[in-house]
């Protein structure tokens, strides 16, 4: 993370109605895959410039060619098929769209579609401006394939766990060095893992199955730090940590006290991106287990929300956070993205801004 630049955003912006309508057409076969990209490519273009207009160091396509902020790439990778099934995520207050994937074959990473879709974003880069490239982690892959039925049928491909998060690895380790050979120096891995296996409505759902959190806070650190294990060296790995973020709906809740020891402590990335905007984070307290190499990104500022924030009660949160991190290594950034999903969060395009600003205001304030 830039020392001179602390205010940042996750990654998804709200889709603009021209692009929403664009895919729809697209999906219906009246426009052509050249015209939807077309349509793409010119509203990301305004995307990126609203972004350095806005203050922002890094820059993102908004996922704008993406439906989910997690599928779309795990449909990239060969050996995975697109599927809906009869149901989608169970939120608070509202169920998502039914997209998932099964298994044709083994995994493997090569000729993934977004390296092209970074390249796009890559040519605006200028001095201070540097594209960043935001990737479900190697752990929420994991999870999907398992998710519902999806089990019966990975199983099928890959009746050994360990072969498969050791083909999961490979897939990314090979995506992270062609994206690396496309320019990309800072990777984002999206990760709602954790913020799933610390609700206790989630343990109740796993009653009687064997699992523990033990067991699924090692199988996720295993896959995720043999994926980076692979990485380019000059390829920084910063990993942001959810409990869903679906049409201002959430789908966890859960302080991060039981995963700390696991995920802070232990996982090989850079920086944490981390959900701190209402209670349901709980307290900065687990920020200890951050050991000195790393980051924290304090998202203290909700995208689920049209409501504007208030300037001193964040920077107050910020001044509590630096009891456990040092203020040098905290920077500052929403919870999450403001369209995870195209659906995008209830809030208007001004009022998304008005966030971006109240970030980039707040970070000048307290760091200068």
């Amino acid at each position: 993370m830039s020392k001179q630049f602390r205010a940042d955003v996750v990654g998804s912006f709200l889709r603009p109605a021209e692009l929403k309508d664009a895919r729809a057409k697209f999906a219906n076969g009246q426009i052509s895959a050249k015209g939807l990209r077309d349509v793409e490519n010119r509203l990301i273009t305004d995307l990126i410039a609203k972004q350095k207009t806005h203050g922002l160091h890094f820059i993102t396509d908004g996922e704008f060619r993406r439906s989910y902020w997690h599928l779309d790439f795990m449909w990239g990778f060969n050996g995975v098929e697109h599927i809906e099934l009869d149901h989608g995520y169970q939120f608070h207050g509202e169920e998502t769209t039914k997209g998932s994937l099964r298994l044709t074959g083994k995994i493997s990473g090569e000729n993934h579609p977004f390296i092209n879709d970074f390249k796009f974003v890559k040519q605006f880069e200028e001095d201070g401006i540097e594209a960043k490239q935001t990737i479900p982690a190697p752990a929420q892959f994991l999870a999907e394939l398992f998710r519902g039925k999806n089990g019966k049928n990975t199983r099928k491909v890959y009746p050994n766990t360990e072969e498969l998060i050791k083909d999961i690895a490979k897939a990314y380790a090979t995506f992270f060095k062609e994206i690396y050979e496309a320019g990309c120096r800072t990777l984002q891995l999206d990760d709602c893992t954790w913020g799933m296996i610390v609700d206790d409505d989630f343990w109740k759902s796993m009653a009687g199955t064997g699992f523990t959190l033990e067991h699924e806070a090692l199988q996720y650190l295993k896959v995720n730090n043999l994926a980076i294990e692979g990485k380019p060296k000059g390829l920084t790995i910063n990993t942001h940590v959810c409990r869903g973020n679906y049409h201002s709906c959430y789908a966890s809740k859960g302080a991060y006290d039981p995963v700390a020891p696991y995920l802070f402590a232990k996982e090989n990335v850079s920086t944490y991106y981390l959900e701190y905007d209402d209670e349901r984070s709980g307290s900065f307290e687990p920020l200890k287990y951050v050991s000195d190499d790393k980051n924290v990104v304090l998202g203290l500022v909700t995208t689920k929300s049209p409501v504007l924030e208030n300037l001193d009660a964040v920077i107050a949160r910020i001044k509590k956070a630096e009891k456990y991190i040092p203020l040098d290594r905290l920077y500052l950034s929403p919870q999450c993205g403001f369209a995870s999903c195209e659906i995008g969060n209830k809030l208007t395009e001004k009022e998304q801004w008005a966030k971006v600003d109240l970030v980039v205001k707040i970070a000048k304030e307290v760091w200068g």
